[in-house]
């Protein structure tokens, strides 16, 4: 009988309640809208370069198998599902789930979405996996890692992206883009939840994964712009391999 648990209630009803949004980019997901090009293009070229992808070929991402935990409304399943890959997005809140399968309809796409929480999957393996700014949000982030590394298949990648813990991260993600420039709903970060580059690595590294790289991303105020960084003191990406 299954006792652990991934998901938090609270962290639940909190997107539940912004679902809505999700495809909006001047409503309250506004900064992810602004944050997602940058994420996107990270992941798509990583896939690309560990599966020996040509990019220029028609649907490039053929026969690939990607799980996106906590995929929210979708903002990631779409252009891999239009690259061409086979995608599966979960989410432990129903609401986002109902408002991906909308959004999907009206775009004419094949993406399957299930309200499902990653220890719950059975019987099924993939190629990718993302974890993207949903560790910080879990219950329990052991569990939550040894139920997603279970999931992968052999050569398999699994990427992870959040927030380090660090006061930098707490003043800019916390005080300034809550707080301060309202950018995201008051309460969305709990800074205590946060954690270090290090952290993940020495807790996948566990399951035997390789560790093939992290990257920070940062913003840049006078441009309006996110890109890829070495800084990874606020927000990172970083990705691993099953041997």
């Amino acid at each position: 009988m299954q006792t652990k648990n991934t998901a938090n209630k609270e962290e639940i009803e909190k997107f539940n309640k912004l679902a809505e949004e999700w495809w909006n980019p001047k409503g309250k997901f506004a900064p992810l809208h602004k944050f997602n090009p940058v994420r996107q293009e990270y992941l798509v070229n990583e896939i690309s370069s560990q599966f020996a992808k040509d990019l220029d070929q028609s649907n490039p991402f053929n026969n690939l198998d990607i799980l996106d935990v906590g995929c929210g409304g979708g903002l990631l399943c779409e252009p891999l599902c239009r690259l061409g890959a086979n995608v599966t997005g979960i989410d432990a809140a129903k609401t986002n789930i109902e408002v991906a399968k909308i959004h999907m309809k009206q775009n004419d796409l094949k993406i399957n979405y299930i309200n499902i929480k990653p220890e719950e999957i059975i019987n099924q393996k993939f190629d990718v996996i993302l974890c993207m700014e949903i560790i910080e949000h879990v219950e329990d982030v052991n569990f939550f890692i040894e139920s997603c590394v279970n999931l992968l298949k052999p050569n398999g990648i699994i990427f992870f992206a959040t927030l380090n813990k660090t006061l930098k991260s707490f003043a800019l993600a916390i005080v300034g883009a809550e707080y301060i420039l309202r950018w995201l709903p008051i309460g969305t970060h709990d800074w205590k939840k946060f954690i270090s580059p290090n952290d993940i690595v020495n807790k996948v590294s566990k399951h035997l994964l390789t560790h093939i790289e992290t990257k920070g991303v940062t913003f840049n105020p006078f441009k309006n712009k996110w890109s890829l960084s070495n800084d990874t003191d606020v927000n990172y990406m970083c990705y691993f391999k099953k041997n």
